[in-house]
């Protein structure tokens, strides 16, 4: 049972995801008949802890023997991750957590010190998606998603980035304790007990760029006429090759096929649309060449784990969406 949650602290951690676990783990709700955590916030390192941006400093209560106690052993993000060495104690520490049977909770960034403890290796992960191939390149092992906005992959629970860490206490509370209690946690601190979707609505996918001439004026023309028919033996023809050259060489430029290019270049154009114009979703499918809203609510559904209703909600709120 989940009793005991202590959180793991280093130089430069990033305020708010501390300040989530302290909101979801460290708030007393008992006059609610919420769960009451046992509580501690432990530093790992020397000293006060500088936060992210220097603001100001934290002065943990705990050392990190305090990790030894806990069902739960929280990494909030910090702002030197992706490049930055951890203290071997705290390594040891989440490895034993580990071993004897804890949970370890990682948010944003926070999920390099799981991957520098060994603990990433053969799993399943997440952190926020402009961290994700850092994440990938530095520990190889790790089998890393950057859609999701969290990972449960037995005791080792991985959060996308901020918010998500929400999510990922959220879903433990509910694990443990069931709906009931998570949704009451939830509802005080005014945040929807479960979001729709993943991570890969927020993540920012520009136009892929080709430094090769083969196909880049056809790629050109290809994002000018995203909403009339587009085929490969036509983009053959304005590039002067047989399809089946064609396709073979768009694909070792983009790395991507001419389907897959277009469909995502769709779906982008039709991010931007929901979020900056007024059209209706019927419209922006056919400006979108999808030819209908059902076309889209599936290619968006699809690619980005939410539909277009959701997706117009959550970025230019409710009242647009409707």
């Amino acid at each position: 049972m989940l009793n005991n949650v202590a959180v793991a602290l280093v130089n430069g951690v990033a305020p708010f995801e501390l300040g989530v676990f302290c909101e979801v783990f460290g708030t007393d709700r008992s006059e609610q008949g919420l769960p009451v955590y046992d509580f501690a916030v432990c530093a790992a390192e020397e000293g006060p802890l500088g936060s992210g941006g220097g603001a100001f400093a934290i002065v943990p209560a705990h050392g990190i023997e305090r990790l030894e106690e806990a069902d739960l052993i929280c990494v909030p993000a910090d702002r030197e991750a992706p490049v930055r060495d951890y203290p071997e104690p705290l390594l040891d520490a989440l490895r034993r957590a580990v071993d004897r049977g804890s949970r370890v909770l990682s948010v944003c960034s926070g999920a390099f010190v799981l991957g520098a403890a060994g603990l990433l290796d053969g799993r399943s992960c997440t952190t926020h998606w402009m961290h994700a191939e850092a994440l990938r390149r530095r520990f190889p092992r790790a089998r890393v998603d950057p859609d999701v906005l969290y990972v449960d992959q037995g005791p080792v629970i991985t959060a996308a980035g901020t918010a998500s860490g929400i999510d990922a206490c959220l879903h433990l509370v509910r694990e443990e304790h069931g709906a009931e209690v998570a949704n009451a946690i939830a509802r005080r601190m005014v945040v929807p007990p479960h979001r729709d979707g993943g991570q890969a609505q927020f993540i920012q996918r520009p136009l892929p760029r080709t430094a090769c001439d083969t196909v880049g004026e056809v790629i050109a023309w290809m994002a000018r006429h995203l909403d009339g028919e587009i085929t490969v033996e036509h983009l053959a023809e304005r590039a002067h090759m047989s399809p089946r050259t064609f396709a073979r060489r768009f694909q070792q430029e983009t790395g991507t096929t001419p389907y897959q290019w277009v469909l995502r270049q769709r779906v982008l154009l039709a991010q931007e649309l929901l979020e900056g114009t007024d059209e209706t979703v019927e419209a922006i499918a056919g400006r979108c060449g999808f030819g209908n809203a059902a076309a889209l609510r599936h290619h968006f559904l699809r690619t980005l784990g939410t539909t277009p209703h959701s997706f117009r909600r959550a970025f230019r709120g409710p009242r647009a969406a409707a």
